[in-house]
């Protein structure tokens, strides 16, 4: 009996230390509701898969807060191992010199196969350093894409197998709508990336110098075009009309059409998961509309999301961990789940292929437009958007915009005093990293 107690003890203690052994991974993130529980799921995914490490994953707000939370705990000393961070944080994160470890590096130093070609090239090269090394992993990618209600379309006696492809063919759908009794035919969410700078790269044209800050930190803004000036207007005609409703700021817009408050909005791909679990109306998507004489339109849409990177100062055993887990997500089937879940882009070329030979693009049309977007040929004008203190330049980019849609600021005069303001965050971030 004695021999069985001393061996249950045994048991017991050996069971905590391999407890106690197992390397905890923190994960900052910014991902609500269901997107929440698809990042905690992954989590679950990689834990169960695996006894050394655990990854806990920790909601921190909002972009914007998570990031201000992270530099905060940076500067105290414990900052979390991994970080995510939306793509307009991702100048500031290259310019953030021994805050963070490259993910190549992560990945070589924990002796894992790591091929960067292996990931979708337009999201990779987007978070890749001229030197060609990968700086953090391409976790969750979108693109701005066209949701629309079918219902809506049908009680307006639109087509709800043709949505608008062009804006002309947005602001008579948007009419048709109204008049069929909708109080907001169409909306948007994230003004300044869906507006201006996918709105740029979809008809080639430049939102900054330098190849839109891809090629230099000495970039400047340029979107107060004709094009851009004539679009914006349109828009602030349509508002006035009541075709067009604003919002708010962020992804506000997005709740507004998956209540089926709103039946038409520009948007991230990612909506697709949400309005997938909460929306109760046929739902449609459609690629980004254009101005169909401006030549070289549509070219290609930029990416937008975020990012996980690795934050320094960690053990090796810690990274080791990290390294394990972004060889986790990479993984075929991993990464298309991921893709068909939440509408985000698929992470690599193989859960590309997978998902298109699962048939699920078939099954769900639209699903794939977000992919179609982006997998185009880009220009010099079109590969991105890679701008300093670009969180900064977003916020005045909205606020010179909110005196249009009020009708208290003319279109030119707005997008003028934007670029003006957003170059002076430019031109400080240029010097604060020279």
């Amino acid at each position: 009996m004695k021999l069985k107690q001393t061996l249950s003890a045994l048991a017991l203690g050996l069971a905590g230390l391999s407890a106690q052994a197992q390397t905890e991974i923190q994960w900052w993130h910014s991902m609500g509701g269901a997107l929440g529980e698809w990042v905690n799921d992954l989590a679950k995914g990689f834990n169960a898969s695996q006894k050394d490490y655990k990854i806990v994953p920790t909601f921190k707000g909002s972009y914007d807060e998570s990031m201000t939370a992270a530099i905060a705990a940076y500067r105290a000393g414990n900052a979390p191992h991994i970080l995510q961070v939306f793509e307009v944080g991702t100048a500031t994160m290259m310019a953030s010199k021994g805050a963070i470890v490259p993910v190549g590096k992560v990945m070589a130093d924990a002796g894992l196969k790591f091929d960067q070609t292996a990931y979708v090239p337009a999201v990779a090269g987007y978070y890749t350093a001229p030197n060609g090394q990968m700086l953090s992993f391409p976790f969750n990618s979108s693109t701005p894409v066209f949701h629309y209600n079918k219902d809506a379309f049908k009680a307006a006696g639109l087509d709800p197998s043709a949505p608008p492809t062009t804006w002309p063919e947005v602001a008579l759908a948007a009419a048709k709508l109204k008049a069929s009794g909708h109080k907001c035919p169409f909306t948007t969410s994230w003004i300044s990336w869906t507006q201006l700078e996918s709105f740029s790269a979809w008809h080639n044209t430049e939102f900054a110098t330098k190849g839109n800050g891809m090629r230099g930190i000495d970039a400047r803004l340029s979107f107060n075009t004709p094009l851009h000036v004539r679009h914006i207007e349109n828009l602030a005609n349509m508002a006035k009309q009541g075709l067009f409703v604003y919002k708010g700021r962020g992804n506000a817009a997005d709740a507004t059409f998956v209540s089926g408050e709103c039946a038409m909005a520009t948007g991230s791909s990612a909506l697709y998961g949400s309005v997938v679990r909460n929306g109760k109306f046929g739902y449609g998507i459609g690629t980004l509309p254009y101005y169909p004489d401006v030549a070289g339109a549509p070219q290609n849409t930029v990416i937008g999301g975020a990012s996980l990177w690795v934050m320094s100062g960690k053990k090796a055993p810690e990274y080791q961990g990290v390294a394990q887990f972004f060889a986790h997500l990479s993984k075929a089937d991993v990464a298309a789940a991921s893709h068909q879940r939440t509408g985000y882009l698929p992470v690599t070329k193989a859960s590309f292929e997978l998902t298109e030979k699962s048939g699920f693009y078939k099954k769900n049309p639209g699903t794939d437009v977000s992919v179609t977007q982006m997998i185009r040929k880009t220009t010099d004008k079109s590969r991105g958007v890679r701008l300093g203190n670009f969180v900064q330049i977003r916020t005045i980019v909205d606020e010179e915009l909110e005196g249009v849609w009020s009708g208290k600021k003319q279109v030119k005069e707005a997008l003028d005093m934007a670029i003006k303001r957003g170059n002076e965050q430019l031109e400080r971030f240029e010097k604060a990293n020279k």
